[in-house]
C-alpha cells in the first residue's frame, strides 16, 4: 500500500542570517525553518546493502542530517538502473567499489523537505530530480566545462547513500527543478535518458539509418531519442524477446534476436547492402560491438555506452581507419546541458516513456524488482514509497 503523506508547505522560504531583511526587501513574510513539517530526524525505511554478498534488506536507519549545502529530498519515485543490480548481485565491480553498508539507489524524483542554510536557489517544496554525478569542480575536466567526465567524481548510491529510502541528502548543486507536469515515476527516469540523449545526439540523426545494440532499458531510451529526433529507421538487437516486444514500442522498426535471426546479414539486405548511418552500442557485449561495425556504413558514426566485462578486441585498419568511422565513448549526461534537451523531450510530447515503464513497486519489494531485471522481464521499474 502506498503511503499517503501530506503534502509539504509551499511557502516561500527564505534562509540565512539575512532572511528577515531579504523578505522585507520582496516584500514576503519569511516562512520561518527551512524544513518541511515532515522532516523529524528519527529514522526511516531504506533499501541497505549489508553484507558483501549478493542481496540487500530493508532496514530503519537515521534520516540524514544535511549540512548548509545540501538539501533533503523527500523521494516520491526511484528507478532501478543497471548499476543498482550490480551491487545487488555483488559483482566482481561491485565488491571493490562499495563500501558497506550502505543505501542503494540513485534515479530520483521527490520534493524538497529541507534545505540548507546557504542554499538559495530551492526551498522546501521544490519538485526535483537529481544529477548523480556530484562533480569537485575544480579538476581539469570540470574547469573546460567537461564535467562530465570529473576526475573526482562521487556518484550517488555508488560512493554516497542513495535513494531507496524516504529521504536522500544531496548537494544542492545536484538538483534540477523538474516540470510539474511530470509524475514522479516519469520524472526519475530523466537521469537515464540524459545518457541516452548523449549517446544518441552526438550527432544529428534526422533522416539517417540507426541501430541499438542491447535492448535493455538504455537501450529502450535511445530508440525513444531516436524516433523523436527523426531517425528515418531504427533497428534493434536483443537476446530477449520480450524486451525486443518493448522496442517495437519505443519506435523500432525492426527487431532482432542474435539467438536466432541472422543479424548482420538481415541488416545489410534491408539497407540494400548500404548498411547503417549510426550504431549505437548499449550491450556491452564484445558480440554485438562486432556486429555493430560490419553493419556500420563506410563514413559512419557508432557512440559507445555499453561498458563490456573486459578488453575489446577491434580492427582499426579496416573497421574504422579504412571505413573513415567516427567513434564517440559516452559516460554520463553533460551537465546541465543534457537534462534542458531531456526535459524538454518530455514536456514537449516529442517523447513518451510510458510504454517503458513497465513497473510501479512498493520499494520494500525491492527482491521483487531485482529478480524482474535479473530475468529480463521489464523495462524500467519504479519505486515507489511505501508504509
Amino acid at each position: 500500500m502506498l503511503a499517503q503523506w501530506n503534502e509539504p508547505r509551499r511557502e516561500v522560504c527564505y534562509h540565512g542570517a539575512h532572511s528577515a531583511e531579504v523578505a522585507a526587501h520582496e516584500g514576503v513574510r519569511p516562512a520561518g525553518p527551512a524544513r518541511s513539517e515532515l522532516v523529524s530526524h528519527e529514522m526511516m525505511g531504506a533499501v541497505v546493502k549489508t553484507r558483501a554478498a549478493a542481496g540487500a534488506e530493508w532496514k530503519d536507519v537515521p534520516i540524514p542530517s544535511i549540512g548548509p549545502e545540501d538539501i533533503l529530498i523527500e523521494v516520491k519515485a526511484a528507478s532501478i538502473c543497471g548499476t543498482d543490480l550490480h551491487i545487488y548481485q555483488w559483482d566482481e565491480w561491485a565488491s571493490q567499489r562499495i563500501r558497506i553498508p550502505q543505501i542503494m539507489g540513485h534515479e530520483t524524483a521527490g520534493e524538497v523537505a529541507e534545505v540548507g542554510q546557504e542554499v538559495a536557489s530551492l526551498k522546501v517544496g521544490d519538485y526535483v530530480s537529481v544529477e548523480t554525478h556530484i562533480t569537485c569542480g575544480t579538476c581539469y575536466p570540470c574547469r573546460v566545462g567537461r564535467a562530465e567526465v570529473c576526475s573526482n567524481t562521487k556518484i550517488v548510491g555508488v560512493d554516497t547513500d542513495g535513494s531507496f529510502a524516504r529521504y536522500l541528502k544531496l548537494p544542492a548543486r545536484c538538483a534540477w527543478k523538474n516540470d510539474r507536469s511530470l509524475p514522479p515515476e516519469i520524472a526519475t527516469l530523466q537521469e537515464p535518458l540524459g545518457n541516452a540523449v548523449d549517446t544518441v545526439l552526438a550527432e544529428d540523426v534526422s533522416g539517417k539509418t540507426l541501430v541499438v545494440l542491447g535492448s535493455g532499458p538504455v537501450g529502450l531510451l535511445a530508440m525513444g531519442v531516436a524516433k523523436a529526433s527523426g531517425a528515418a529507421t531504427i533497428f534493434a538487437t536483443d537476446v530477449s524477446d520480450y524486451r525486443l516486444g518493448l522496442a517495437r514500442l519505443m519506435g523500432a522498426s525492426y527487431a532482432f534476436n542474435p539467438k536466432r535471426d541472422r543479424v548482420v546479414e538481415a541488416i545489410l539486405d534491408i539497407t540494400r547492402g548500404d548498411g547503417v548511418d549510426v550504431v549505437i552500442e548499449m550491450s556491452g557485449s564484445p558480440e554485438a560491438l562486432s556486429q555493430g561495425f560490419k553493419v556500420l556504413a563506410p563514413g559512419g558514426r557508432l557512440s559507445l555506452l555499453g561498458l563490456s566485462h573486459g578488453p575489446v578486441r577491434i580492427d582499426l585498419n579496416n573497421e574504422v581507419i579504412l571505413k573513415g568511422a567516427r567513434i564517440y565513448g559516452i559516460t554520463g549526461r553533460k551537465i546541465f546541458t543534457t537534462w534542458y534537451k531531456a526535459s524538454r523531450l518530455l514536456t514537449s510530447g516529442l517523447l513518451d516513456l510510458r510504454p517503458l515503464l513497465t513497473h510501479k513497486l512498493p520499494v520494500t519489494q525491492f527482491a521483487m524488482a531485482m529478480d524482474l531485471m535479473m530475468k529480463g522481464e521489464c523495462g524500467k521499474i519504479a519505486l515507489l514509497p511505501s508504509v
